[in-house]
């Protein structure tokens, strides 16, 4: 079986920054086995595949795969996987997804970039002493959980997020978290500092994750008094993300890069 293969980096203005992604055009669904395989094979922070749809609320059936497990949202691949849709038809201004456990998501030109909408995800405080010591950061302000796995810590400079150097072993071990290490920015800065971290799903640090500032967006709309904000997602590749709140949507702008088109030959 011959499938198109596209490698996106997503939240980024210029090859080689922001998180790549690879999007994968089904003409059906294999088993879940199969799609999990190709994403070891593909050995990225994600892998999307999509499913023309048949219903009338959506154009594609979205899901997306780790190395590890599927996940149940994903932001940096479905802004990729809206990328690939409207670079490939320049009459479309939108594309919109139907997900397994996030609804339909949108995806929509936004100047030379793209506008990512996702359910707002508001954490809720939560003692996480396990995460906290895995991570091994001091000045902790606050720490948060929204129970569809992701954990915050809050802490009081923008330079701890930036020096952290997690135990990736026992974070994995602190629970089936996607860890979010967050800072206001410092003079210069964003306006808000970040780096998330998924060891429990196969990968050590996501260097830029739409999903995570679902969380993040209503968080610090809320702290800073404000709509919207700057968001810089500190990893190495390194990201920034245009943060809004829009009623209970979270609203992420960025660009896209395609770094390689091909087809994947499955056995």
């Amino acid at each position: 079986m011959r499938i198109p293969f596209t490698q996106v980096d997503a939240f980024a203005e210029a090859a080689f920054g922001g998180n790549p992604a690879a999007v994968m055009m089904l003409s059906s669904w294999p088993d879940d086995a199969t799609l999990l395989a190709i994403a070891r094979e593909n050995n990225l922070s994600e892998t999307a595949f999509l499913v023309a749809s048949d219903g009338g609320e959506a154009d594609f059936e979205l899901r997306w795969f780790t190395p590890g497990d599927e996940v149940e949202m994903c932001g940096h691949a479905t802004l990729a996987s809206g990328h690939v849709v409207l670079s490939s038809d320049t009459t479309r201004q939108w594309v919109r997804f139907a997900t397994r456990h996030a609804g339909v998501l949108e995806v929509a030109r936004d100047g030379l970039g793209y506008s990512l909408s996702l359910p707002e995800r508001t954490p809720v405080a939560e003692a996480l002493p396990g995460v906290v010591d895995a991570l091994g950061v001091e000045g902790v302000v606050e720490t948060l959980l929204h129970p569809a796995g992701y954990a915050v810590v809050v802490v009081d400079d923008a330079a701890t997020v930036r020096a952290c150097t997690p135990d990736f072993a026992a974070l994995a071990g602190a629970g089936r978290y996607v860890v979010i290490l967050t800072a206001r920015g410092g003079a210069g800065e964003a306006d808000v500092v970040s780096r998330v971290f998924v060891p429990a799903f196969a990968i050590d640090e996501d260097p830029v994750t739409g999903s995570a500032h679902a969380v993040l967006t209503p968080y610090w709309t809320a702290k800073l008094g404000c709509d919207a904000f700057v968001a810089e997602q500190a990893s190495a590749r390194g990201g920034r993300l245009r943060c809004r709140m829009d009623g209970d949507r979270v609203v992420l702008g960025g660009g896209c890069v395609t770094v390689i088109e091909g087809t994947f030959l499955l056995p």
